[in-house]
């Protein structure tokens, strides 16, 4: 844990009482701040009682005795409209923060020195910081990784000159982190999300810029114009800017060519890490994520066989296009995070003969997005709710079957693939939609698939969880 001591002594309102909010309570307490617990949530107040925490209603609080208010990412801060607490803490004048922000002090107070990266982008955040942790640690570095990925970051061990920091950061704890100033800095991309919590697209980007326009070295991804424009401003505002690219070959920066991993500088190009063999890195978007990590780890003092060690040895993330099994020339991969089309794309431009698990609980526009990668899908098994949405939209486009439960459509896919003589093929769960109406999250959903390929007789396991 790290004692947040900058507020020792101060009287801090706390609300929130997950488990990122009792974590903070108790760095606070740890760190000497006289702390003051709740949430809308009256099991959660319990329940911070029971634990010992300081729990009272911030309704009847003298907000002028407080000196800070930290405020649990997930609680409105300014839309849809303003949490109850936010107003009062505005009318007193009392700055609103999180739990990052007390990381980030706690560092410049104890370790500013202490190499720090913090990564942001609307997809691959999680990836890219797991890979920059690994190759790091592979590298035989103290590497804590955190934030919205894996522990609350002030469970974090405390800062100290040669322990490296990765902290994954959404745009919710950006948004109360006014300080942030990492060594390195990552903007993978943006597209349009959290809008209900922003407002609009501009204000979303606005605070996703706050994170990179604070570091000492901005790696930003200039696939989309939004992330374009940023690095162009960071730059005229003088910051020190590394472009990368996953498919434009940049004149200065790095980019992605094919699964090599190449630098441009001064009219030279290098290539200096490549992604081939590597089926944790499959796919475009993971060159992305990879490129991020890469320019990263160097802007810290990594050589390239370090991190190309790391690279290689890079074992994904559960429930993100993870290897689970093989079995002969099939392949079986779990994308259960996939809950949407859009994040079941990268996937299936992934590979180029699959055998699909898709369905669930189907998202607003089905997987018509995806029609363009049809004729990558030798034939698809459909589960849940969406399978009668899912077999119209597939019609004669597709083969299919409505195999009902993923038990089912594990063991007929795995059958069917078997059969093909196509080289490497696939067996893909990549649902496009949501688990809840027979799994309680893609979690369960997607250790539901493992445990079933776990069962094939003659499977070769891949690891993972």
């Amino acid at each position: 844990m790290i004692p947040a001591s900058s507020f020792s002594g101060r009287r801090v309102a706390l609300f929130g009482l997950g488990g990122s909010g009792m974590a903070t309570a108790r760095s606070l307490i740890e760190g000497g701040a006289q702390v003051v617990c709740w949430d809308d949530n009256p099991e959660s107040v319990a329940k911070a009682e029971d634990e010992g925490l300081p729990v009272g209603d911030l309704r009847g609080e003298d907000w002028s005795r407080f000196c800070s208010f930290v405020l649990s990412p997930g609680v409105p801060l300014t839309h849809p409209k303003p949490h109850w607490t936010v107003e009062l803490a505005r009318a007193a004048g009392v700055e609103i923060i999180g739990d990052v922000e007390l990381f980030v002090r706690e560092r410049n107070l104890r370790a500013p020195d202490a190499p720090f990266f913090a990564i942001t982008g609307t997809n691959g955040k999680s990836t890219t910081t797991a890979l920059t942790a690994h190759i790091l640690r592979s590298a035989g570095r103290d590497a804590q990784m955190g934030g919205n990925i894996g522990r609350a970051v002030m469970t974090l061990d405390p800062p100290a000159p040669s322990r490296f920091y990765v902290i994954e950061c959404s745009s919710y704890q950006i948004d109360l982190a006014p300080s942030i100033n990492p060594t390195a800095g990552v903007l993978l991309n943006l597209t349009p999300d959290h809008l209900d919590r922003h407002g609009t697209m501009q204000r979303y980007a606005a605070i996703k810029e706050q994170l990179v326009g604070g570091s000492q070295t901005a790696i930003v991804g200039v696939d989309d114009p939004f992330c374009a424009q940023i690095a162009d401003r960071l730059e005229l505002a003088g910051r020190k800017v590394v472009r990368i690219s996953k498919r434009l070959s940049l004149t200065d920066g790095y980019y992605a060519e094919g699964t090599d991993l190449m630098e441009a500088k001064d009219g030279h190009y290098s290539r200096i890490a490549f992604l081939e063999g590597i089926g944790s890195l499959r796919g475009q978007h993971n060159a992305q994520n990879a490129l991020a990590a890469v320019v990263a780890c160097l802007a810290v003092g990594l050589d390239l066989g370090e991190i190309q060690s790391g690279l290689e040895s890079f074992p994904g993330l559960a429930h993100r296009m993870e290897q689970v099994g093989r079995k002969d020339n099939v392949l079986f991969v779990n994308d259960s995070k996939a809950t949407n089309a859009d994040a079941s794309a990268p996937a299936l431009s992934s590979f180029p003969r699959i055998y699909w698990i898709a369905g669930g609980l189907p998202k607003e526009g089905g997987i018509e997005p995806l029609r363009g990668l049809f004729p990558r899908i030798a034939r698809a098994y459909l589960i849940g709710e969406a399978a009668p949405a899912f077999s119209a939209t597939l019609g004669g486009s597709v083969p299919y079957e409505i195999s009902g439960t993923l038990t089912a459509a594990v063991e007929h896919a795995a059958q069917d693939a078997a059969k093909d003589e196509s080289g490497e093929v696939v067996v893909l769960l990549s649902p496009a939609c949501a688990s809840f109406d027979q799994f309680k999250n893609f979690e369960v959903r997607g250790d539901a698939f493992r445990k079933a390929v776990h069962s094939i007789e003659g499977i070769t396991l891949l690891g993972g969880e």
